[in-house]
């Protein structure tokens, strides 16, 4: 596993064994105890691309056709925040959700990638929660400004990597206050990962940081001002975040 970290002033990568973090070249000398330092978003993207209507198990849920194509819309990067940082509930909204999602972050900029390369292009995953104003996504007939506020794009803790993690298979989840909302496989993906990043990379140019959410299994639901809201993915770890 790899993190992003903040010590004092100093942003830097790691590796993480046994709750310890050891700076990657270029961060400071010596180890560091995780319970020492600021876990931060794992990347600084450009873009966020998400995937919308992505599970087999949430079409069906919907009584939703399943797409011919992806269903792509993008979020900011003014919308990031990490592992334990706080999700701002926003004033003008009466409904905020959640959605646990697989993402997965661009190691090498690429344009026009043919899916049997997409693994040599990721330089790993990690979980995200595409929050969203609902009742403003309702009202608007298009996902921009729902999807869009600050604090709206929460990933994190860390990078597992292509090696580390079947995300064939994975199961990912949701709990809100610790009862679990969302549980379900990204063996329900109706685009592989493989696909996402041809399709993608075939429209706009992937550059290093840049994050590919996945979508959303069924179960998606309200959050509250005080909820914690935790989502977790096999091999890769859990995402928790408090929404005030």
């Amino acid at each position: 596993m790899i993190g992003r970290f903040r010590s004092g002033d100093e942003v830097f990568y790691g590796e993480i064994d046994d709750g310890r973090v050891y700076p990657t070249a270029g961060g400071p000398p010596g180890a560091f105890e995780l319970s020492e330092l600021r876990v931060l978003p794992p990347s600084t993207p450009s873009k966020i691309i998400c995937v919308g209507l992505n599970y087999r198990d949430h079409a069906e849920e919907l009584s939703l056709e399943i797409p011919k194509t992806p269903i792509l819309f993008l979020k900011p990067p003014s919308a990031v925040i990490g592992h334990e940082d706080k999700i701002l509930y926003p004033a003008c909204s009466s409904r905020v959700d959640y959605e646990a999602e697989l993402a997965l972050v661009i190691g090498k900029r690429c344009r026009n990638v043919e899916a049997d390369r997409a693994g040599d292009l990721i330089a790993g995953y990690t979980c995200f929660n595409d929050v969203t104003a609902r009742d403003l996504q309702q009202q608007d007939g298009q996902w921009s400004r729902a999807k869009s506020f600050d604090t709206f794009a929460a990933f994190g803790p860390f990078l597992a990597s292509p090696e580390e993690v079947d995300v064939s298979k994975a199961k990912i989840s949701c709990k809100v206050n610790g009862e679990l909302r969302q549980a379900s496989s990204t063996s329900e993906l109706i685009f592989d990962i493989p696909y996402l990043l041809e399709f993608i990379s075939g429209i706009m140019t992937l550059e290093i940081g840049d994050v590919i959410a996945t979508g959303t299994p069924p179960g998606v639901g309200e959050m509250q001002r005080g909820d914690c809201v935790e989502v977790e993915i096999e091999g890769i770890g859990t995402l928790r975040n408090e929404v005030i």
